[in-house]
């Protein structure tokens, strides 16, 4: 089977090479580092088999899925490493999926599951039909926590430990005390996930834990700077100041 790698990390991505390239029967024809290049990968490579990372900056693997929507589908393989809710959803729809670290055991069935795909376009196209259903924004207040990226590492973090989160053009980072982390989904994503009375959009790029306002200057009738609790500085546009006026009443 022709298959295609996508991972953001070049470490997993040699790692399931390896294991792929240990199993008869598949050929590993390319690879790709984030979601807009998967898809351009799938148009000119046309691979009958892809493992598609979840977490990716640009284009998450589940944007990918939703964008090859009625086109020729390849079987897909997710790849997680921390959506718990994601793999819920996969065991109950019956989607094969990998945990990071991969195992050789659990690749090999995924394989296998794979060849049993094949050639049945109808099945593959259920089949990503139910990893797209799998993302569905979790309630809030759930205690979930929020996954970050430090270079090859992934931290977890309490909502408590999050001041803000910015958005800067493709990439979202997390603001906690003494640290950035790279954030694994987009803004929206990331605010769909935060108790919505504990974070506060400020901006079209920024939500902050309002837990950790320490300052609100007035720079005009409609401007605020607010000062969080490491000193951070962030101005509040004209059309999220209805949201400090909000904080100051409480």
């Amino acid at each position: 089977m022709r298959t295609l790698i996508v991972d953001d990390e070049p470490i997993a991505r040699r790692v399931l090479r390896e294991g792929l390239e240990l199993l008869s029967g598949v050929e590993v024809i390319g690879e790709a580092d984030n979601g807009r290049t998967a898809l351009e990968q799938i148009e000119k490579l046309r691979p009958e088999l892809v493992f598609l990372d979840l977490q990716m900056p640009v284009m998450s693997g589940f944007e990918v899925v939703r964008n090859l929507a009625g086109r020729t589908m390849p079987i897909i393989v997710v790849v997680t490493a921390f959506d718990q809710h994601a793999v819920e959803a996969f065991e109950a729809g019956a989607v094969d999926y990998l945990l990071k670290p991969v195992e050789d055991e659990r690749l090999q069935k995924a394989v296998e599951h794979a060849r049993g795909l094949h050639n049945q376009p109808v099945e593959v196209a259920n089949h990503a039909a139910r990893i797209a259903a799998a993302e569905e924004p979790c309630a809030p207040g759930m205690g979930r926590k929020i996954v970050g990226r430090s270079g090859a590492d992934y931290v977890l973090l309490d909502t408590e430990e999050v001041l803000a989160i910015q958005a800067e053009r493709e990439l979202v980072w997390i603001i906690a005390a003494k640290q950035r982390l790279l954030a694994t989904q987009s803004l929206c994503r990331v605010e769909e996930r935060l108790p919505a009375n504990q974070f506060q959009r400020v901006h079209r790029n920024a939500l902050v834990n309002v837990n950790h306002i320490r300052k609100m200057s007035a720079l005009s009738s409609q401007r605020w700077l607010i000062t969080l609790s490491n000193s951070l500085q962030i101005v509040v546009s004209k059309r999220q100041a209805h949201n400090i006026r909000r904080i100051l009443h409480w």
